[in-house]
């Protein structure tokens, strides 16, 4: 008992000496750059930036300190006057998501330059439908399906006495309108996509760069096995030419389908893409206008590929943009399994066999589009 504690007493006598030659070493440190050009400036700005970078941590210690304008202020102010070597070892850093906050920030104000109203004040438009009015066309079509909007506004004017036209009819039906589930069969698309290759449906969509360029992504997928077909970049205006060249850059050494499904935008209306299907032999399908949940799988895609990858990285131009979706179309087709296809993945759909399951008790993981994904494998 007594040795135990006599050595408890040198261990404590050693660790406070430990201490003491620290504090002497950051004093004969402080010392040398007080004796510096400007050392004096330095070190009462490094004591400043500590001080109330301990402030800001001591606000809530159960969670990441917000900081205030006036922190920022504070902390950028005596940055100036700090050795950049030595701006690394204090600063305050900020998350990843706060660039991609700052980023977006920036991607809504340019569109809202570009296109919103130079005037703040807005008059107001024309009045819409009344909502009893609303209900007679929902009703009206429910006990007639087979009517038209050019029917039912005949329909309405004939029994109300109310001047309506056939274009109001069609947005009433379009946001209310559902039909029972079913009443109708399977759509054509369901019907026609029962073969690998057999429909692919394309779309396009826009993003911008970390220097918010706008860049066109033309994506291109198999409807019968999800997968994706492959990718289209083109930065700044589109025409026939540019949408045709995007086409055949997805398709790369694939052969086409058999049909191909698009919506009713204008840039798939240009003579340069319709000639470009006849010569490569394919049958284009059009969906309904201005019904988007009659093209859902690539509007569903489309989606997924905003919210789980571009929303969450930032590419530089056209070139790093097109291998990062590569990158996303590995992982998409070979290892993201789908519950429309019941727990499979694209690739196992279209064929190929699937792996071997990895034991619970040795197994890795597989990193995917550089470590945004991660799946488990064989060890």
């Amino acid at each position: 008992m007594p040795c135990s504690l006599a050595q408890d007493v040198a261990n404590g006598s050693v660790r406070h000496m430990h201490e003491l030659l620290i504090l002497a070493i950051h004093l004969l440190v402080t010392l040398a750059k007080l004796f510096r050009p400007g050392g004096v400036r330095a070190v009462a700005a490094e004591s400043l930036l500590l001080k109330h970078q301990l402030l800001i941590s001591n606000r809530n210690r159960r969670r990441a300190p917000n900081l205030t304008t006036f922190d920022r202020i504070v902390l950028g102010l005596n940055t100036q006057f700090v050795s950049p070597r030595r701006l690394p070892k204090i600063a305050a850093l900020i998350k990843p998501a706060t660039l991609f906050k700052f980023h977006k920030a920036l991607v809504d104000r340019k569109y809202r330059l570009l296109f919103s109203s130079p005037s703040h004040r807005r008059t107001p438009g024309p009045k819409g439908p009344s909502l009893q009015l609303i209900a007679a066309i929902v009703e009206m079509k429910h006990r007639n399906p087979s009517f038209g909007c050019v029917r039912i506004a005949q329909q309405i004017s004939h029994a109300f006495g109310i001047e309506i036209d056939k274009d109001v009819v069609r947005r009433i039906l379009a946001k209310y309108y559902r039909p029972a589930p079913g009443a109708d069969g399977p759509s054509w698309l369901s019907c026609i996509a029962q073969l690998k290759d057999s429909l692919w449906s394309v779309d396009l969509f826009r993003c911008e760069s970390i220097l918010l360029h706008s860049h066109w992504v033309m994506v291109v997928m198999d409807v019968f096995t999800r997968r994706i077909i492959g990718f289209g970049v083109e930065c700044g205006s589109l025409d026939g030419v540019s949408v045709c060249r995007m086409f055949n850059r997805a398709m790369a050494t694939q052969p086409p389908p058999k049909h191909l499904s698009t919506d009713h935008d204008p840039l798939f209306r240009f003579h340069r893409w319709l000639a470009n299907l006849r010569v490569i032999g394919v049958n284009e399908i059009k969906s309904i206008p201005y019904v988007p949940v009659s093209h859902p799988f690539v509007e569903r895609l489309i989606g997924t590929i905003r919210r789980e990858y571009l929303d969450r990285i930032f590419f530089w131009n056209a070139v790093d943009l097109t291998r990062k979706l590569s990158e996303f179309q590995h992982y998409y087709n070979e290892h993201r399994v789908h519950r429309s296809l019941d727990g499979t993945t694209p690739a196992q759909r279209a064929g190929e066999s699937s792996p071997a399951p990895a034991v619970l008790d040795d197994y890795g993981w597989r990193q995917h589009c550089r470590g945004m994904f991660q799946t488990p494998v064989i060890a």
